[in-house]
């Protein structure tokens, strides 16, 4: 068909067969990511192969233009966070934070649950949710083991409580990460906007762990006295670096804080952290601390981008957004709770990092469709379109509780337990994650309707 001009001016060729190539690259990416048959880093990678192979997308395209491209801000985000807790693992600080934490809980089964809980959700808020799980995981399984308790439920609850907390900041889940690089969103955008509803969630879902679980796990005081026993202090094996890494953590944050203030991307912060920290550290030879990296995670993203590159410049975004519209007839409240519930629903089948990268450049879509005379920031932040991002983010990062599958964070305690020996079967993890997912995102829908339209 012949090229049509679209609301800001890109002429695209709709319907013809880059569209249909596109569109079967990426689905059938998709239903293999999902089945999980072949590892989801080398569908990634081999479908944005097929796409620069089949010139879907030009190279340079792929590579340096924002619209079609990999989104260097979060993939820089990314690595610079891994490299910094990278030389912070070896410290001992989280097995440190774990066992005085079963301390201050009194060797209580319940208490400790709560408490980890409520720790898992501030560092998932503070590092991020994938991070905080793979550290806090092994001492979860150790305590458990010395109050003779299964561990299982506090896993997943610790699985469930790491994307509510990571809900609550820029960097505490990928779906953030990569909402507010599209929308040029600020740290501060998201304390402001999603921190409060987060802090409620993590109320009620204390609540609900305590409704459920307090009668369940008793432990013997033997047992309780074994947990009281041990020595937090013998966990920390480098005093010197993890001071070193305290503060370079602490000017990290604060340039997360600061960053708009002083037009600086995340991605510029984490890296100077990163350098800083690893110039800190001594380090001769930083191939340990770069091989550490996930790296198979870093080329999902980069063959995300490009496969979601391909549908944006086909146009099968744009008619995906001009669908939505219709579905909502241009109600911006109705859109947001659209929104949510599909991204909840959405994100707990598929994982939320392939589901934001396609939600991403539908919802700039969508607000060029409302606003055509505007562009840039003024289009991205038009004070219309923010419950929308917030709605995107709460339902992709909230959503992500539902299933094993539904987070990377689910993804990596299952693993671990099933290492251990405690195998979470997938029927498990919806009993716990299905009714904290809908309360979740029923608190969030209530929140979006209060603070954004019903005194607008």
């Amino acid at each position: 068909m012949a090229p049509v001009e679209t609301a800001h001016g890109a002429q695209l060729l709709v319907m013809d067969a880059s569209f249909y190539m596109a569109c079967a690259i990426f689905f059938i990416a998709l239903a293999l990511i999902i089945s999980e048959k072949i590892h989801k880093t080398i569908v990634a990678l081999f479908g944005a192969s097929l796409v620069l192979i089949l010139k879907i997308l030009e190279q340079h395209e792929a590579f340096h233009l924002e619209e079609f491209g990999v989104d260097w801000n979060v993939i820089f985000l990314l690595i610079g966070m891994m490299i910094i807790i990278n030389l912070m693992r070896p410290t001992g600080l989280f097995e440190y934070i774990a066992i005085r934490s079963a301390k201050l809980g009194r060797g209580e089964p319940i208490r400790i649950m709560i408490i980890f809980a409520v720790i898992t959700a501030l560092l998932s808020a503070l590092l991020d949710n994938v991070t905080t799980v793979l550290l806090l995981a092994p001492v979860t399984l150790l305590i458990a083991d010395a109050l003779e308790v299964d561990p299982i439920p506090y896993l997943i609850v610790e699985a469930l409580a790491s994307n509510i907390g990571g809900t609550a900041t820029l960097i505490g889940d990928p779906p953030n990460i990569m909402i507010a690089s599209k929308a040029k969103l600020n740290f501060m955008d998201f304390i402001i906007n999603l921190t409060p509803i987060v802090i409620i969630m993590m109320v009620v879902s204390i609540v609900i762990i305590k409704i459920v679980f307090g009668k369940k796990l008793q432990a013997r005081d033997e047992l309780k006295e074994r947990i009281m026993s041990m020595d937090e202090r013998e966990a920390i094996k480098d005093p010197v670096m993890l001071t070193k890494s305290l503060v370079v953590l602490a000017i990290v944050l604060v340039g997360f804080v600061l960053h708009g203030f002083f037009h600086y991307e995340p991605a510029t912060v984490a890296l100077f952290g990163a350098g800083l920290l690893l110039l800190l550290s001594g380090t001769h030879e930083p191939h340990h601390v770069l091989a550490e990296v996930e790296w198979p995670v870093i080329f999902f993203f980069i063959g995300l981008f490009i496969m979601v590159g391909g549908m944006v410049k086909v146009g099968a975004i744009s008619m995906m957004s001009q669908e939505m519209l219709a579905l909502t007839k241009g109600n911006l409240f109705a859109t947001s709770m659209v929104i949510m519930w599909f991204s909840a629903i959405a994100s707990a089948v598929v994982d939320n990092i392939p589901y934001v990268a396609t939600m991403n450049p539908l919802v700039i879509d969508m607000a060029r469709e409302m606003w055509p005379h505007l562009s840039g920031t003024a289009l991205l932040q038009h004070a219309d379109l923010m419950p929308i991002w917030w709605s995107l983010a709460l339902g992709a990062c909230l959503g992500g509780n539902g299933t094993a599958i539904g987070a990377s964070a689910n993804v990596i305690v299952v693993g671990m337990a099933e290492k251990a020996g405690h195998k979470i079967s997938f029927i498990k993890f919806i009993a716990y994650g299905v009714p904290i997912m809908f309360i979740t995102v029923f608190i969030s829908m209530i929140y979006i309707w209060l603070r954004y339209y019903a005194f607008a």
